[in-house]
């Protein structure tokens, strides 16, 4: 058992690994010789993308769940999520043989609705309310508190933390056991840094506190979404704050408020707290992808990504990321290419406003197009008389430097254009 410095909360990590023995999968810790040989040191991924409900999330939901008293686990639990939480909590259910309630916002994609209901089958149901997920959590809290049922939070919770440091006991367990193989397969030594992804903070909470009690050495470094940044303002804050608005795009890690006991640990067990771009991500899920056949949902990806920021200080020292899920709609694929391509800066948006004569189009085309370069998207923005008004033209390159050689062919060839950047509310309505 281990005390958490700086909170009164005592955490039994022992008795949750003990409780879910039996539910969940001991994921492997893998050496990834792609990333080893990029960053010239060991680096390990513990594969919670592996896990039964393809994330950590069960470890939580499971370890509260079984924790409560019987009388009161059988009156049912509920619980606020469009994600793994809500898939780690059908499961549970079924599991524990307990009726569950799950809401949902009614925006939710019909791929997870389906997933959760396939982890639950016949002890859950699902209640589509509210445009997002603070309407949502705001309605099955009432409702948790009309029908005197428990509510399971998706992380500002002990149990929900204690069960998710579970990850942390094997990461120690597994790496231990390498070293001592004698196989070559770990070098020697400790872990030296260990990545993990931050959102509401109850992961980096559990298996933050466990490595400052057992590892000690190890830097404990969490990666955030860039747009969701709610841990890095209550660091800033020194407490909690609450977001005016975020990118969800990382799902499993973008919230608007991390919690409260979470941020009262965090702050204690963290060494550091690094942002990575949502097209930084997108990228890496595409070369883990490409080049592991690992699927790594977006959160999953935040640590890999944070790895080339701390390339020099990570030389030959053994490194541990946690990629926490792999629950990533297949629908979703178009969208993370785009994000990549416009991060890597070989995918621009432009309006063109083409002379009015004939043979406009394929002057552009010919003199401001490089070799390599293509036109992916073409469309005129006015529905009537497109002739005399602009067009959006997206143009993908096959290397960054290009970019220059576009930029010079458009002003050479005076054509009157208008670049679209990312973060230009024209962007996001045009685009």
């Amino acid at each position: 058992m281990s005390t958490i410095t700086g909170t009164k909360h005592t955490f039994d990590f022992t008795a949750a690994a003990q409780r879910l023995k039996n539910v969940v999968i001991k994921t492997p810790l893998q050496l990834n010789n792609n990333l080893s040989r990029k960053y010239k040191c060991n680096v390990y991924l513990k594969r919670e993308d592996l896990q039964v409900v393809r994330s950590y999330k069960i470890r939580g939901a499971y370890n509260l769940m079984k924790s409560l008293p019987q009388e009161q686990l059988q009156k049912g639990v509920v619980c606020a999520s469009a994600g793994n939480h809500a898939q780690g909590f059908a499961y549970s259910c079924k599991k524990l043989n307990v009726h569950g309630v799950v809401f949902m916002p009614v925006i939710t994609p019909n791929q997870k609705i389906n997933q959760t209901k396939m982890f639950g089958d016949d002890k859950i149901e699902i209640k589509l309310i509210g445009d997002n997920y603070d309407e949502c959590a705001a309605a099955a809290k009432e409702f948790t508190k009309a029908n005197n049922m428990t509510f399971v939070p998706p992380f500002d919770d002990c149990r929900i933390i204690e069960g998710q440091a579970t990850v942390g006991v094997e990461i120690l367990e597994q790496f231990s056991h390498l070293s001592s193989s004698n196989n070559g397969s770990a070098a020697g030594g400790g872990i030296d840094y260990l990545f993990l992804p931050v959102g509401g903070g109850g992961l980096a909470s559990g298996v933050g506190s466990y490595f400052k009690t057992y590892s000690p050495k190890t830097k404990v470094i969490a990666v955030e979404p860039e747009g969701a940044p709610s841990m890095f303002e209550a660091f800033k804050a020194d407490k909690p704050v609450t977001l005016k608005t975020i990118d969800t795009f990382v799902d499993g890690a973008s919230v608007k408020r991390t919690g409260d006991l979470t941020f009262s640990i965090c702050k204690n067990v963290l060494d550091d707290l690094h942002l990575v771009p949502e097209g930084k991500v997108c990228s890496t899920i595409l070369k883990l992808y490409t080049e592991n056949a690992i699927v790594a949902e977006p959160a999953g990806a935040l640590t890999v990504s944070a790895l080339e920021d701390f390339a020099d200080e990570i030389k030959e020292k053994n490194v541990v990321c946690i990629v926490s899920g792999g629950n990533n709609d297949i629908d979703r694929m178009q969208e993370i290419k785009e994000r990549s391509l416009q991060y890597e800066g070989l995918k621009h948006y432009f309006l063109i406003r083409f002379a009015q004569r004939p043979g406009a189009l394929k002057e552009f085309v010919n003199n401001v197009l490089g070799p390599d370069d293509d036109i992916t998207r073409f469309e005129y923005i006015q529905k009537h008389n497109k002739e005399t008004g602009p067009a959006l033209v997206g143009i993908e390159l096959k290397r960054k430097k290009d970019y220059d050689a576009l930029l010079h062919n458009l002003k050479k060839s005076h054509i009157s254009y208008t670049e679209l950047k990312k973060d230009d509310d024209m962007f996001g309505y045009v685009v």
